[in-house]
């Protein structure tokens, strides 16, 4: 899956906030999506890389993988599961 052509259901922007505030708000937003629906989150913060990917193996979601951006911020895909 090429991940820059991932058509997102919904977007949550978490550019800004501090760990852990992403993860949390990233929690609560896929709890009211449907099952297999993608979620885009986007954020800044250097722990987000390591806590997005590795909370969303869990609970039945599918992380689809993240990339970088050239305006200093990481877009993270996440289907719900």
């Amino acid at each position: 899956m090429d991940i820059n052509t991932i058509k997102a259901d919904q977007t949550l922007d978490t550019r800004g906030l501090a760990c852990p505030m992403p993860l949390l708000k990233t929690k609560k937003t896929l709890k009211g999506m449907q099952s297999s629906q993608i979620l885009e989150v986007l954020g800044d913060d250097p722990g987000s890389k390591n806590d997005i990917p590795g909370w969303s193996g869990k609970g039945g979601n599918e992380f689809l993988g993240m990339t970088d951006t050239d305006q200093g911020y990481t877009r993270y895909f996440i289907k719900k599961g």
